[in-house]
């Protein structure tokens, strides 16, 4: 896989290409040609590899050896690159000028070594024969004889998905069906086909003509629609003087229901729709789509058409594994069977994550063994890897069909542990920092919408799974599948992308090479990795979920110089105290750092010399900032706890002009909030401030914005003030928090005109605030939590919240009665929540038979 550091190197090289040092009259500009050649050369080497790829494959051994000398090629420079850069960038003055020049000489150098490498590759690559890399593509695990094989054979049993087939047929027959096209979507290996071939057989005899065909990942539409016209009875000299025209002629007078299995991309779709009559015609026409991409499914049926297979519950996947297993047995059941080995069963099935594919296949490795514990027990103390092999392939189809672009990014999933909740803040920030995302235009807002479409990219074709949404529509946090989070891990050893550490040991020379590690749980791992490896200088990456904080006395004795993403998080129940390492200010390319867990530390002042960093991200952790960490010219997300007592502790210094690329804020003492501080903060979007005082809420409700580009603004009071908030002056806040005990009178401008999403925490609910929600024009998500009301009964009947979708009310004290039997009220409410804390009163619930519905 040395596409993905020659990919790497490619990004790398536009974005030192385009730094002021190497522009036309600087003292570097010399060197301009040489990164120029660096990346042209990059792009024509993995050209060459993408088509090498193949061979490597069919298990060509001189292709195999070469892809890793191109690979250890383009690892040696990416690390030229990310040593040089910060060199340059940190010897840019007058002082510092006869510096800048050796290392330029020194770069220089380094390429004329380079150059002659790369001569040496083409060299073996001629003298050894390794030149056509053109053949078909082999790494098709089920070759298209078999799809094929299994797509007309007569098995079509369904198990655990009879509601998905009630629903899928409802919306087959519908008349109104938009486009006549129903797509069934999903992650590989859910049975997408199985449940499609059941469908489509069970409604083929309410069509005057049917035919079902496989696309696969490299389609030819004159074999599809010559496939299409055998089955729907075309003349066999039909199809050879005119086969599209007389197909479509034939279609346009038939009432037909086609079945396209495995679509890959849209761009076969726009070829055979040319010949494919339109389906929502009066004849009443139906086309049957699978896919692993939401997208295509999109693409040809719209939003309507599209249905998500989810993976099985635990119930139906041992019912599918039952059938499996007993399919040569007469009696069919477990009744011989002994309890513990029904239990070993379950155990079993749990593995497989409710993912048909591998219940099949784990099934079939069972069948060949003895019904017993001990026999059983050894399949399950080793069926991981078994029935990970057994799937790779079928998954590694969807790895191969991702743009180069798309694939670290993929990988990336692999550093979290399984079933771990992924925000996508921290994905999008690591990817940018690491430099995995590069726009030309070097605009940070462009890379980070960049990085949204990738995640949504990666969504789509249902490689990853979405966990929470946030107000507006967005990913906010996502999971990958235990099966292709193996997949990642097994992809990223094989490349050097990352390590685990279970596969970081072996070859000392591979355990200096390590570019990334992940220690998922064993701190023993952990301290033998750095015993064998004292200075990883190629670690980019290190990622620590652990439960203590051992990995600070590591980083004191190690050389991290090219270290770019730290990831710390402890799971202890109670706070550690730790001494974080001086030499963290040595780490000069660090650009993204996260401490999580119950970890008590004070960053050293050394942080402040860490002119890449960022992302500074002490989620959950009571530290303290030196106040010079305000330089950081890159400095854009500064995030802190949430918890009620761990806050900054803002030097004296705050006053210190802070960089006016700051986007995120939180959470600062309002001794900060000065007007001249926050004007500066031009690109502010989130900001978040304890112990709000009346002076802040002048500065806040003040009719210039300060800054105008905030979106989110969350406020903590701890303390009363007379002053009214209005912040009726912000049309760009979206989201507002304000937590505490403050009893002040919020009226109708002290919410933004366009605001989407309102948490409030701890504060006193009378009938007039309430008359204000209701009347919010944009309000879609409210939040009531602790909150005190000073009536028994909340009403929420008549004219209200127009465009509320969430209603969440949790630990509200004082009231006893929540109603609303108005069906007219929240037209647009999709979710109600209403939970009280075991200490607080219960409440009643009354409401329209609509909204009981909606209440979880």
């Amino acid at each position: 896989m040395a596409e993905i550091l020659l990919t790497a190197v490619i990004n790398k090289s536009i974005e030192i290409a385009g730094n002021v040092l190497f522009q036309e009259g600087t003292r570097l500009y010399w060197l301009k040609e040489d990164i120029d050649w660096l990346h042209r050369e990059m792009r024509h080497i993995r050209s060459y590899v993408e088509d090498a790829k193949a061979k490597e494959v069919g298990g060509d051994s001189r292709v195999k050896n070469l892809l890793k000398d191109i690979q250890q090629l383009a690892g040696d420079v990416e690390d030229l690159l990310d040593e040089f850069l910060p060199k340059i960038q940190q010897s840019n003055n007058f002082i510092c000028c006869l510096k800048t020049v050796s290392f330029a000489d020194e770069f220089a150098m380094e390429i004329e070594k380079i150059k002659r490498r790369v001569a040496d590759i083409d060299r073996v690559r001629t003298t050894y024969n390794i030149m056509d890399t053109n053949n078909n593509n082999n790494n098709d695990c089920i070759p298209l004889n078999q799809r094929k094989l299994f797509l007309h054979a007569d098995e079509t049993e369904v198990i655990g998905l009879d509601d998905d087939f009630k629903m899928l047929q409802a919306k087959l027959l519908d008349q109104d069906l938009p486009y006549g096209v129903v797509s069934i979507v999903g992650m590989p290996g859910l049975g997408k086909t199985t449940l499609a071939k059941k469908l489509y057989r069970h409604v083929r005899d309410q069509f005057e003509c049917s035919g079902l065909v496989y696309v696969s990942q490299q389609p030819r539409a004159g074999e599809i629609l010559h496939d299409i016209a055998k089955q729907v009875g075309l003349m066999e000299v039909e199809m050879k003087e005119n086969l599209e025209g007389n197909l479509r002629s034939l279609l346009k007078i038939k009432r037909y229901v086609i079945l396209l299995d495995d679509i890959w991309d849209v761009e076969i779709w726009d070829d055979l729709k040319l010949v494919l009559p339109e389906c929502d015609s009066k004849i009443g026409s139906r086309i049957i789509i699978t896919s692993r991409n939401s997208n295509v499914g999109r693409y040809i049926g719209g939003d309507f058409s599209i249905h998500v297979l989810q993976p099985l519950d635990s119930e139906n996947s041992f019912e599918l594994f039952t059938k499996k297993i007993f399919t040569f047995d007469n009696n069919n059941n477990w009744a011989n069977a002994s309890p513990d080995l029904v239990d070993i069963g379950r155990s079993i099935v749990g593995r497989c994550g409710g993912i048909p594919l591998a219940i099949v296949v784990t099934a079939g490795m069972l069948r060949g063994r003895e019904r017993t514990e001990r026999a059983w027990n050894r399949v399950l103390d080793s069926m991981g890897h078994k029935v990970q092999d057994a799937c790779a392939k079928v998954l590694a189809l969807s790895y191969n069909d991702l743009f180069i672009a798309l694939r670290p990014c993929f990988l990336y999933f692999g550093l979290y542990p399984e079933d771990h909740e992924i925000r996508a803040f921290d994905l999008t920030n690591m990817w940018i920092a690491e430099k995995l995302i590069v726009v030309n235009s070097g605009n940070r807002r462009e890379a980070e919408s960049l990085a949204e479409d990738i995640l949504n990219d990666l969504v789509s074709r249902n490689l990853i799974q979405v966990a929470k949404m946030t107000y507006d529509g967005r990913i906010s946090s996502c999971r990958i599948h235990d099966l292709l989070h193996s997949l990642c891990v097994d992809l990223a050893k094989e490349s050097n992308f990352f390590h685990t550490e279970h596969n970081a040991f072996g070859d000392p020379d591979n355990v200096a090479r390590v570019r990334r590690i992940t220690f998922y749980s064993d701190d023993n791992a952990m301290n033998e990795f750095f015993h064998l490896n004292p200075k990883p200088t190629k670690l980019r990456s290190l990622f620590c979920f652990t439960k203590d904080c051992c990995i600070f006395s590591q980083m004191a004795h190690c050389n991290f110089k090219l270290l770019q993403v730290l990831v710390v998080v402890t799971s202890r129940d109670y706070y550690q105290h730790v001494t974080f390492p001086k030499k963290i200010g040595n780490m000069n390319c660090l650009r993204y750092v996260r401490l999580e867990g119950r970890i008590r530390v004070k960053l050293p002042n050394s942080i402040v010399k860490l002119k890449c960093l960022e992302t500074l991200d002490i989620f959950h952790s009571y530290s303290k900032l030196p106040f010079g960490v305000w330089e950081s010219k890159k400095l854009r997300h500064l995030c802190y706890t949430k918890e009620l007592y761990c806050v900054f502790f803002v030097s004296p210094f705050y006053r210190i002009m802070p960089p006016n690329n700051l986007q995120t804020l939180m959470w600062v003492d309002d001794k900060f909030c000065e007007p001249r501080l926050l004007h500066r903060l031009i690109n502010l979007r989130t900001l978040c401030i304890r112990d709000v005082s009346g002076s802040t809420i002048k500065i806040l409700s003040a009719l210039s914005p300060v800054p105008k580009a905030l979106e989110v603004l969350k406020l903590r009071f701890f303390k009363n003030t007379s002053e009214q908030i209005n912040l009726s002056s912000h049309p760009n806040i979206v989201e507002l928090g304000l937590f505490g005990f403050s009893a002040m009178l919020l009226n109708i401008e002290a919410f933004p005109p366009n605001l989407v999403k309102l948490n409030l925490v701890g504060l006193m609910v009378d009938g007039h605030l309430l008359a204000v929600l209701k009347k919010l024009p944009k309000l879609r998500k409210l939040t009531l939590l602790r909150c005190r009301h000073d009536a028994e009964k909340m009403d929420l009947s008549g004219d209200s919240f127009p465009q509320l979708e969430v209603l969440h009310i949790e630990d509200a004290h004082g009231l006893s009665e929540v109603t609303c039997m108005d069906d007219m009220s929240m037209p647009k409410l999709k979710k109600l929540l209403l939970v009280q804390g075991p200490i607080i009163s219960p409440i009643s619930f009354r409401v329209s038979e609509r909204l009981a519905k909606l209440r979880i």
